[in-house]
């Protein structure tokens, strides 16, 4: 019999396919098979290149008398949190009432409502350390069931009752202001790693997010001893050049061996405008060209999109090893098989590469990088924008996942849009980009998720409305205040600004008491707390951007807030579609023209590079 899992666009998912536990997909199905049978749904949730998930996998999902215990017992359900982040949240959320230590793979019980009543990470198969063996965790949430069902279905609907009454999306505080601002720094400086570099103890994140505010927010000094001393560390790879997740000790050494699509355009990113604050910073450079480098030869798939992640295990001299394959050179490598990648395509994760080597490959002059991010930028136009407007979260060999698109797809693709249209001169890629992000900006003036949310959760009132929390990457509504922002400075309009601000008001106790984990949101901060300086050159038709010296020195300052350079062209057709910053922007003569502006206020334009500093210094 054909498992239910093999028409799936997850790989996770699809590795899970040939199991003797009888799967279910993510779905009103599973819901209505519990509801039939009288029992309780098991969901499991994962992802392709976690460690502890394969764990698991091998030791418990592959065992046939497992498999027949959650058969008799349970409707098990396996869910990818990267293809259904919505449903992740809500019962990690509700997992938090059971355990501290929260991750991957994610042990759930609930009710045929969905209400969990008991929950975990990883069980071993039989007791360990303190753990009880899964068997019988089962064997326990059978019993409960059974014989106290009325207290299961109570703890159930509580820990519901609870999310719900602590869901909110908004906030009273306003936005922070610059104090605010310097204590968020000055947190991170006493939570500095002296001897390594990065923020707190065991185990190390890179925390990109929050590297990146620093370098923008005045603490150049802060993020750049952690990013030269991540550059020379175990949690880069030499040979490919990408960064793992995370390193289990605190000299950033024994990495969690996956490499996340996330983390390295985060990274590219942050070593970019590392080295633009200070281009004698070679190891900044360097740093960059490995990550574009691993995107473009690693992750990148058929079709050019980038692949969501590569695992941590593969087969080496025929032994399973996690982490092996990296400990080869690059000689040894090519006789062996390459770790597994998740080739799942998301929207949003693929918009985080696409503006990471746009702005890269426009800051280097490196065309190879600019033409990648053009080219998944058309792939995920082509195929994840549906006929109606709306996006695909994900796809799998151009078939697309059936899950809805969240908040962070809108924020990171809309971005991403804008700055690879922009560096790339493509006024139908930023157009798209403001559609992308107006789509979920209702008319109350904040975000909305696209339908509400999962429509699973949403129906049983369990889906977290805007979930506020960040880590190694933005979080949907702090992706769409970085979206917005940008369209502020491009065209004016004060709404955008508005929607920015709501956002970070919304957070702002959360990002001052824990300021490492709100990274993006405090760039926010950071951008709307300064004057915009805005920064075009316009040149004649015929003249090239990287052979021109005035777009050149204008791409690589590191105090715009925006920095373009646009054939006239390009400029007039921005400004035809709204992009009000480029209306009558023209070239004197044939000569590139420099407007620097400062909130929209322009000084007169200049057509030499020592003119443009001048221009610039009076302007600060």
């Amino acid at each position: 019999m054909a498992s239910r899992l093999d028409d799936s666009v997850s790989p996770y998912l699809l590795a899970h396919a040939d199991n003797p536990v009888d799967w279910w997909p993510w779905g009103e199905d599973a819901f209505a098979e519990a509801r039939r049978r009288d029992v309780p749904i098991f969901v499991s949730i994962g992802y392709a290149t976690c460690h502890w998930c394969h764990v698991m996998a091998r030791e418990s999902f592959s065992d046939p008398e497992i498999a027949q215990l959650l058969g008799d017992a349970v409707v098990s359900i396996k869910v990818d949190r990267e293809e259904h982040p919505g449903v992740d949240a809500a019962f990690l959320a509700a997992a938090s009432a059971f355990t501290p230590n929260l991750g991957w793979p994610l042990s759930v019980f609930a009710t045929p409502d969905g209400e969990v009543f008991f929950a975990g990470t990883y069980f071993p198969p039989i007791d360990a350390q303190g753990h009880p063996s899964f068997r019988r965790v089962v064997a326990a949430v059978v019993d409960a069931w059974t014989n106290r069902r009325e207290q299961a279905v109570a703890t159930g609907a509580a820990i519901a009752d609870a999310i719900r009454s602590g869901v909110s999306s908004s906030g009273d505080g306003g936005v922070p202001d610059a104090a605010a601002i310097g204590r968020a720094v000055q947190a991170m400086r006493a939570a500095e790693d002296p001897q390594n570099g990065g923020f707190g103890s065991a185990p190390k994140f890179p925390v990109a997010p929050t590297l990146l505010f620093l370098l923008e927010a005045g603490a150049d000094d802060l993020a750049a001893r952690t990013l030269e001393r991540l550059a020379s560390s175990d949690l880069r790879d030499p040979v490919d050049g990408g960064f793992f997740r995370y390193a289990t000790q605190a000299d950033w050494s024994v990495p969690h061996y996956e490499r996340m699509l996330y983390d390295n355009a985060l990274l590219l990113d942050a070593y970019t405008r590392a080295w633009v604050h200070d281009p004698s910073r070679g190891w900044a450079a360097d740093a960059a060209a490995g990550i574009a480098r691993f995107l473009l030869d690693t992750l990148r798939v058929p079709g050019g999109g980038f692949a969501s992640g590569q695992d941590s295990e593969s087969t080496v001299q025929g032994e399973r090893s996690e982490g092996g394959y990296y400990a080869l050179a690059a000689e040894e490598r090519r006789v062996e098989q390459a770790p597994a990648l998740d080739r799942k395509v998301l929207t949003g994760w693929n918009g985080l590469a696409i503006g990471a080597l746009a702005r890269a490959g426009t800051v280097f002059a490196v065309d190879a990088w600019l033409t990648a991010a053009v080219e998944a930028s058309d792939l995920l136009v082509a195929t994840h924008v549906r006929g109606d407007g709306s996006l695909v979260r994900a796809s799998l060999d151009g078939r697309p996942s059936t899950a809805v698109a969240a908040l962070e797809d809108h924020g990171m693709f809309a971005s991403a849009l804008l700055a690879v249209g922009l560096a790339a001169e493509r006024p139908d890629l930023v157009s798209r980009g403001r559609e992308v992000l107006d789509a979920v900006l209702g008319d109350d003036g904040d975000l909305h998720e696209p339908g509400g949310g999962d429509p699973e959760l949403v129906t049983r009132g369990l889906a977290l409305a805007g979930d506020p929390s960040e880590g190694a990457y933005p979080s949907g509504r702090s992706a769409c205040a970085e979206a917005a922002f940008d369209l502020y400075v491009l065209t004016g309009e004060q709404h955008y600004r508005a929607v920015a601000e709501r956002v970070v008001a919304s957070v702002a106790d959360l990002a001052e008491s824990s300021p490492v984990s709100f990274g993006t949101s405090l760039r926010v901060v950071s951008r709307l707390g300064e004057d915009l300086l805005q920064i075009m050159v316009v040149r004649p038709l015929g003249v090239e951007h990287r052979s021109d010296a005035l777009s050149v020195a204008a791409s690589r300052d590191a105090r715009a807030t925006v920095s373009v350079s646009v054939s006239v062209e390009t400029a007039r057709d921005l400004a035809a579609r709204g992009f009000s910053l480029f209306a009558a922007r023209e070239p004197i003569g044939d000569l590139s023209t420099a407007f620097v502006c400062r909130d929209f206020v322009c000084r007169l334009p200049v057509t030499e590079k020592r003119s443009l500093e001048a221009a610039l210094a009076g302007a600060l």
